[in-house]
């Protein structure tokens, strides 16, 4: 690191009180989700049997902008939060760019990724229901780390389905749900019908998110005083995610500076949403005019070679029809290092906002993502998970293009998690075992 970076910090007291939620704001509002058999529109009750009451009805919510925090929540939230806002000199030099680049570091917190934010929030209104048990999938296994420690703190009994080329790319990861008192499954098992299934099917099948959800779904269902909570996809997911993007607002205006590009790696889409929508709001008010991008990888395009339609959130058919882009919910994605980004569709409201041009998506090589995640931990000090990759990757992209059109932009993407448990993934990138894997539509 030649150059120091700047950091821009916020005091405690600074923790936003309140979630933003898009979905009021929206000209064209997200399709609802429907029952699969009926087809007919569902309401926050039809949710109760697999979700909290509180995250139904948050789900649910198309008419309030601001949702107010509980007190239990913003309390943990301080274990870690706000977050730095860090200027990139380093990378900048490094780029011989005129662009300046800022970063949210979200790999601060405790479990070292953004999804303590939603972790924290789901258990708490389970735990406030009198609900005992929970379930939920994990891809790369941060969001199964973050929903561990949340249980742990308020004393719910968690299983994991975490994506088997995970569970045996990323054991650190599975260490840690331990750690914090989780089960953990690899995916597809033998433990649920619908994983007996795929195995069954496709005995070397080597599981998906979209695999993960349907075990976790179907135990959560079978299971008494047991709900179901996921890590990503789902609107009150994002909402929670939102307090990543408010603090960035403060810092932005902190270091004088306002972004014209906004970046955030996508699987399903609660980092991109989280950097995103707060800023999004001043756009779909007419005030600014940034450019939003979400970075997905190449061998899962959703966004990019998505068809926009209902679709399942998991590959069983257990969930709510779901109006997405998706490639399909039995496509099973190639095995890259990214485990977070392994998913088949995007949320309902940023697949609305791609349809409608509101926000633009890029999808990237494997090997471009570790050059560029190499490159950043060189000139700033920090690993990236290969998931945060694709959105450094991305900001590389334009931070290159500035320079070729000798324009100054600003550019903040969002550093969702750190990399120290996915150093196998940088040995084999350094040892030349890692490929990229093109989508092929006809698979």
């Amino acid at each position: 690191m030649k150059t120091e970076s700047k950091k821009f910090l916020l005091q405690e007291k600074e923790i936003p009180e309140a979630w933003y939620n898009i979905v009021p704001d929206m000209k064209v509002k997200p399709a609802p989700m429907l029952d699969p058999a009926t087809k007919r529109e569902l309401k926050a009750e039809d949710l109760y049997p697999i979700f909290a009451e509180e995250l139904a009805k948050q789900e649910m919510n198309t008419t309030d902008q601001w949702i107010e925090i509980p007190e239990e929540v913003r309390d943990m939230y301080k274990i870690w939060r706000p977050t730095p806002l860090v200027r990139a000199a380093g990378l900048e030099k490094a780029l011989d760019t005129p662009a300046h680049i800022y970063f949210k570091n979200e790999s601060v917190s405790p479990v070292g990724s953004h999804k303590l934010n939603s972790a924290i929030a789901q258990a708490y209104y389970c735990k406030k229901q009198g609900i005992t048990n929970i379930t939920t999938e994990t891809g790369a296994g941060q969001w199964g780390a973050a929903l561990s420690l949340a249980a742990q703190h308020f004393g719910l009994a968690l299983a994991v389905y975490m994506v088997k080329v995970s569970y045996n790319q990323k054991p650190y990861r599975r260490s840690i749900m331990q750690t914090y008192g989780a089960e953990v499954i690899a995916s597809p098992s033998m433990s649920t019908k619908a994983g007996r299934k795929i195995i069954t099917d496709n005995p070397t099948c080597q599981g998906s998110l979209g695999t993960a959800i349907s075990e976790a779904v179907e135990l959560a269902m079978s299971t008494p005083n047991c709900k179901y909570t996921l890590g990503s996809v789902l609107n009150h997911v994002s909402l929670h995610q939102t307090v990543i993007g408010l603090e960035a607002e403060k810092q932005m205006e902190m270091a004088g500076e306002y972004p014209d590009i906004i970046i955030g790696c996508f699987g399903g889409g609660s980092n991109f949403s989280g950097i995103s929508f707060p800023f999004l709001r001043h756009n779909l008010a007419g005030e600014r005019n940034t450019r939003f991008i979400a970075a997905e990888p190449e061998s899962c395009p959703k966004l990019t070679m998505g068809e926009f339609r209902y679709d399942f959130g998991d590959e069983a058919g257990y969930t709510p029809l779901i109006p997405m882009l998706t490639l399909g919910h039995e496509f099973m994605p190639a095995n890259i290092h990214a485990g977070g980004l392994r998913y088949h569709g995007a949320g309902s409201i940023v697949s609305r906002l791609k349809k409608d041009g509101i926000i633009d998506a890029v999808d990237i090589p494997q090997l471009e993502t570790f050059a560029a995640a190499t490159l950043f931990a060189r000139t700033e000090g920090i690993i990236p998970a290969p998931e945060s990759s694709h959105a450094i990757a991305a900001a590389i992209r334009e931070a290159k293009k500035a320079k070729e059109e000798g324009r100054q932009k600003v550019i903040l993407f969002n550093l969702s998690g750190h990399g120290l448990i996915d150093m196998a993934s940088y040995d084999r990138y350094f040892a030349g075992d890692l490929t990229d894997c093109k989508y092929e539509p006809a698979k």
